[in-house]
């Protein structure tokens, strides 16, 4: 356990170290959803009704799910990358654990993202968000987050592992960016057509939304929060299982 810790940190650094190389990835990743967030934020505060709620309050979660489902686009290049260009073939050479070359995409990716979020939520604040969480509910919202970050990431993982090239290891996450749309993250479910209603509250971007929604606005949670973990707790699970095979099948 110790090795495949070391590993994995060594991994992490060896990852932050690449992505500090390419100052324009680093950019895009932090200013277009700082972009984005100021673009519904200015655009469609007067446009959309969602009840009683600020727009701008309604919306954080939902650009924060977004961010990082975009970013974890990188993770899958950067993944396929090291496939293709024999990276993994000197890895194999190392002594070292076959998952932690994958976990250290995962977690300078973790880095990366609670970068952008603090970005994202600042220009929220500019703009009017104002939360009401306290310090208790800001742990709460950064461990879900973490868990979160962790699933998608592993899903973007998994493309890097399956794609035939770069591009389209870049392109296969996209539904992930998507899912977020169709969520109670930009408009309430209630005002959806009764197809989309139905797959909004039934797939896992709701209640996560949902969570982080309550714990800024210090709303009742009722069982998101419980539904959230569980969503997420399910899909890091899976997928990491499902990754580490494809990968040392690959390899």
């Amino acid at each position: 356990m110790t090795q495949v810790i070391s590993n994995s940190w060594t991994m992490t650094k060896r990852c932050l170290k690449t992505s500090l190389r390419n100052p324009d990835n680093i950019a895009a990743a932090i200013f277009i959803p700082a972009i984005v967030m100021a673009l519904f934020g200015l655009l469609f505060k007067n446009v959309i009704n969602v009840g009683d709620y600020n727009y701008i309050d309604f919306i954080v979660p939902g650009i924060i799910l977004q961010t990082v489902a975009q970013a974890v686009t990188g993770v899958a290049i950067s993944v396929n990358n090291d496939m293709k260009k024999g990276m993994n073939d000197r890895f194999r050479s190392m002594h070292i654990s076959k998952s932690s070359v994958l976990t250290g995409h995962v977690l300078s990716a973790i880095v990366r993202n609670m970068i952008a979020t603090a970005v994202v939520i600042g220009v929220a604040f500019i703009l009017g968000f104002r939360p009401q969480a306290g310090f208790t509910e800001w742990l709460i919202i950064a461990g879900l987050l973490i868990l979160y970050m962790l699933g998608v990431t592993w899903i973007a993982v998994i493309c890097g592992i399956i794609a035939k090239s770069p591009e389209a290891a870049g392109t296969m996450p996209f539904l992930l960016f998507v899912l977020p749309y169709i969520s109670s993250g930009f408009v309430p479910v209630e005002t959806m057509p009764n197809v989309l209603r139905q797959f909004a509250e039934n797939q896992p971007m709701t209640p996560i939304v949902d969570s982080l929604r309550a714990l800024t606005l210090g709303l009742p949670i009722g069982d998101n929060l419980t539904l959230a973990l569980f969503w997420s707790v399910l899909i890091i699970a899976v997928t990491f299982v499902i990754a580490v095979g494809l990968y040392k099948k690959k390899t």
